[in-house]
């Protein structure tokens, strides 16, 4: 494996830390990413994400020699894929990102190279880049190793299950699959089970689409509950108590780029079959939505009773508790349309996982639960358990980070 080299498209929440991975077991790694910032600040030796000794694997890489990234690939043994696959109106999957990078590789490609998706993608994309590249390289059919290897990782904690996770490969022959999990073996100490790319494709889905579900169920709970007048933490910690039940706790919606997502590539393709599947991140939406409205009301009733209108502390914007990914976030969700309704209000944001925000001034969490008459609950980061809170202040606690 001397002479082993892999070009790794996408240097974002997956690909930097697959690319740091990979280069710290002495596999050199060409990195590229179209942000020429992301780019510099790598070959520094620096990170552009938030994430657990992230910052340590990619120095130690960087200075090894075994990680360099740029904004164009090179030529390679192995091509991993790992790019943004986000949806287009009406909740369909763009797969462009895809299609790009792999247009730009094409010219590089020759026999026996590995190319390996790990985008999350509808069915069938693997074969459809793999009709792509022999349609341009007609003389590489079947002489190259197609698979498809999605990551199933947790934000705050990628570093050690990109290593321990168990993962599924999926090639589009048998010989393209055993090639990608001798690859994978390398640097992956959890279980690599073969299978065929539609198959690996829709079990990424899958297992989104099943966390969507049992989300939507308790969030759906926390619906009934609002206005049976009961509990619902309280609810869902008795009924967990039974030894074959196990509902997952409420929040203020789904987001990031992998729940909030991976379902509607299933709804798009498979309509009429999907139909739990689609409900369940229709009540989803719905919950963000049904926040804001919550907040709205509080200030209303706060008003009319005190003759002023309420300061607002929305308490986090991530879209899960400890990170500082706002992708699909339905608290930033709340949070702009809260503060959109209400130009003249008074509002504290307070996100202590990132240092600027595009459109929010940020504030401390102590400076904001000080002085703001109605405090928000939108994600249940550390900083915000066992606030000491004043007992005039009105709480709504979307996310439990008070029931625990």
């Amino acid at each position: 494996m001397s002479n082993q080299k892999v070009v790794m498209i996408g240097l974002g929440y997956i690909g930097l830390p697959t690319a740091a991975l990979i280069a710290n077991n002495n596999i050199r790694v060409h990195g590229v990413d179209i942000n020429p910032q992301v780019v510099e600040t790598i070959n520094a030796g620096k990170i552009h994400i938030v994430e657990p000794s992230l910052d340590q694997a990619v120095a130690t890489a960087v200075a090894k020699g075994f990680l360099k990234a740029a904004t164009t690939s090179v030529e390679a043994n192995t091509y991993l894929i790992v790019v943004p696959t986000p949806f287009k109106a009406k909740n369909e999957p763009d797969i462009s990102f895809v299609e790009a990078a792999t247009k730009a590789i094409i010219p590089l490609l020759k026999e026996n190279d590995l190319y390996i998706i790990e985008s999350t993608s509808p069915i069938g994309t693997t074969e459809k880049m793999m009709q792509y590249i022999y349609k341009e390289r007609p003389e590489l059919q079947d002489k190259l190793h197609i698979a498809y290897c999605p990551e199933r990782v947790l934000p705050g904690n990628v570093m050690h299950e990109l290593v321990h996770n168990d993962r599924v490969v999926g090639g589009i022959n048998e010989t393209a699959t055993q090639k990608a999990i001798e690859f994978y073996k390398q640097f992956v100490k959890g279980e690599l089970h073969p299978t065929n790319a539609r198959t690996a494709e829709m079990c990424k889905l899958t297992e989104n689409s099943s966390r969507d579900v049992q989300i939507a169920f308790a969030n759906e709970l926390s619906l009934i509950c609002d206005k049976a007048d009961i509990n619902v933490w309280e609810l869902i910690r008795l009924a967990n108590k039974h030894p074959r039940v196990n509902i997952l706790q409420p929040s203020c919606g789904v987001g990031g780029h992998c729940i909030a997502v991976d379902p509607y590539f299933i709804v798009a393709d498979y309509p009429m079959e999907s139909q739990i599947i689609a409900k369940a991140r229709e009540i989803n939406n719905y919950k963000s939505f049904w926040c804001a409205e919550k907040v709205k009301i509080a200030k209303l009733e706060f008003q009319l009773k005190n003759g002023r209108k309420a300061s607002v502390a929305i308490m986090g914007l991530a879209f899960k508790p400890n990170i500082d990914d706002l992708r699909e976030s339905p608290a930033n969700y709340i949070a702009q349309r809260i503060s959109q309704d209400s130009h003249d209000d008074t509002f504290y944001i307070v996100e202590p996982n990132i240092q600027e925000h595009k459109v929010f001034k940020l504030t401390p969490t102590n400076e904001a639960v000080e002085n703001a008459d109605i405090i928000v609950f939108l994600v249940a980061h550390k900083e915000f358990e066992n606030l000491e809170i004043a007992n005039n202040k009105v709480v709504l606690d979307f996310c439990g980070v008070n029931n625990k």
